[in-house]
């Protein structure tokens, strides 16, 4: 039986995550409800049902689209993969029950951010607003210990992003600083510092291989939202271990 809910749960998730991409993609541009079918960007074709099976029809298609033959972005197939298997690794962590919905709350919010701020290097308002009242129903369904934890959270996740603004004149943005308020909510105290230290650990490690690899320059503008996603779907599902981990180091 065991198995059969991490099959669902795989399924499920790369089905959501498909969805994400559109929403991703197009709630920036404005034209979420312009069209109930997806198309390809390029080419504008309408897509079939066949072509819209998450990885399969990129695999299938190798890349392409069926219409004008350009290359399919691979975050489209990475999102699916990425949500299918942290929606998976949920099941796994919390089992069928009430913080599993707040997990798979938490990783929609964190693969939308990846893919927004990836490709428009933008984290929407309309998006955090919208998880808003979610997350913290979630924390009313699913309260932490104590009480205050998920305020002094946000608190400590908009004024760390705020403090970094300040001083690196703009360094980092505002959409940052309101995903990380929201986030507080979400993980409250002292999880969000761990969010944040892997973030940034994260950006470090990955802008770090782009440079080497002369991807990137140091004027290069880069998105730091999927590394608080990425550092926020870590946290989801290991952050007790880590921090256990880290206090047994001193005590």
């Amino acid at each position: 039986m065991a198995l059969f809910y991490y099959i669902v749960t795989f399924i499920f998730g790369l089905v959501l995550g498909s969805f994400y991409n559109v929403v991703g993609l197009r709630v920036p541009q404005k034209n979420f409800l312009q069209s109930d079918r997806s198309y390809c960007p390029n080419c504008k074709k309408v897509l079939r049902w066949f072509e819209l099976l998450p990885v399969l029809s990129y695999l299938i298609q190798k890349g392409k689209c069926r219409g004008c033959h350009n290359a399919i972005s691979k975050l489209y197939p990475i999102i699916e993969l990425l949500t299918g298997t942290s929606f998976t690794l949920s099941y796994w962590r919390f089992g069928l029950s009430f913080e599993l919905i707040v997990a798979f709350l938490v990783i929609s919010l964190a693969v939308i951010i990846i893919v927004t701020d990836s490709r428009y290097f933008l984290i929407p308002n309309k998006i955090l607003i919208f998880f808003l009242p979610f997350v913290i129903g979630a924390r009313v369904l699913v309260p932490l210990e104590p009480w205050w934890s998920p305020i002094l959270g946000a608190i400590i996740g908009f004024g760390l992003i705020f403090l970094i603004i300040i001083v690196s004149k703009g360094g980092m943005g505002a959409g940052d600083m309101k995903y990380f308020a929201l986030l507080g909510i979400i993980f409250g105290y002292p999880s969000i510092l761990l969010v944040f230290l892997l973030a940034t650990f994260y950006g470090a490690l990955v802008n770090t291989v782009l440079l080497l690899m002369r991807r990137v320059d140091r004027k290069s503008k880069v998105p730091f939202g999927p590394y608080i996603s990425l550092a926020v779907l870590t946290v989801l599902i290991y952050g007790e271990s880590i921090i256990d981990w880290y206090v047994s180091l001193f005590f």
